[in-house]
């Protein structure tokens, strides 16, 4: 389903079927998301949030990246997110002032990533978890909607809420839902069936993380064996390709370079017809 979406000229390049997640590389930032851009990523997800993510490191890659190799910024997505007080460690320096408003905090958050980005647009732009409130929430969904319509945003989303009411809430009380959603998806959530359901539904951006590191016996599954032996790819592989097939784009934190070339590769991928039987019986398993 495609998407019905308020976007800028520059957000309607292609979307992306898969992204290098940022998340915990601390000083090697810089170097895996050289690394990953160049074995063929080209969507990359940050966050305002120095408890774990070193967006300034980010953008220092993406500088590195024109300079040394010729990567422009209109040829990557970028995505970041304003994450709330309850996300941050207040032992290191926070992007914005707690005391402020929601509406302000999430303005001044937005100009520290453009800052630590070197960019003047977010491709995406996201709530890296409801606010404490639903009022709240909705408070921040409107600056998302204002900063969409100002231009300086693509898509607007939402991250680590698997609750398919506040989505419809908000599309009910601001006049425009959810364009992007990132959550787990994984073995222990149910592989978050009714958000996924939902998003589909609607034409919404899926974003998976924590699927690989949070799923081993799925890894071990026979049918999933048995489709990346007959197609000759790994069994991520596979994970990813069903995902991508079935509307969700995973998100790959990998630090190894044959990783990134064979999450990259999973796009162009072909499952052999003889799998069948157990492609559907994995797709069953997790939609």
């Amino acid at each position: 389903m495609a998407m019905n979406l308020h976007l800028s000229p520059e957000a309607t390049m292609r979307l992306p079927k898969i992204m290098y997640g940022t998340a915990w590389k601390k000083e090697r930032t810089v170097s895996l998301v050289t690394d990953a851009v160049l074995k063929g990523f080209w969507a990359i997800d940050t966050a305002c949030q120095p408890k774990h993510y070193r967006e300034d490191l980010v953008g220092a890659a993406l500088l590195s990246l024109q300079s040394n190799h010729g990567v422009k910024r209109e040829d990557l997505f970028l995505q970041t997110k304003f994450t709330s007080i309850d996300g941050q460690d207040r032992t290191k320096p926070l992007p914005y002032d707690p005391q402020t408003s929601i509406t302000q905090q999430i303005l001044t958050s937005f100009q520290t990533s453009l800052r630590n980005l070197h960019t003047t647009f977010i491709d995406s732009y996201i709530l890296h978890s409801p606010m404490r409130t639903v009022p709240e929430t909705i408070e921040a969904w409107k600056v998302l909607i204002k900063l969409q319509d100002q231009k300086k945003v693509g898509l607007i989303g939402l991250s680590n809420t698997y609750d398919v009411g506040l989505l419809k809430t908000l599309e009910r009380e601001c006049g425009r839902g959810v364009q992007v959603i990132q959550n787990r998806w994984y073995q222990g959530n149910d592989w978050d069936k009714e958000v996924v359901k939902y998003c589909r539904q609607r034409g919404i951006m899926y974003q998976s993380f924590w699927t690989l590191s949070g799923s081993p016996t799925l890894l071990s599954h026979p049918d999933l064996r048995s489709i990346a032996k007959s197609s000759k790819k790994t069994e991520a592989q596979v994970i990813f390709k069903l995902a991508q097939l079935n509307g969700v784009v995973p998100i790959s934190g990998t630090t190894s370079e044959l990783h990134m070339k064979e999450d990259v590769a999973v796009e162009y991928l072909e499952l052999l017809p003889g799998n069948t039987e157990q492609v559907q019986a994995v797709q069953e398993l997790l939609f």
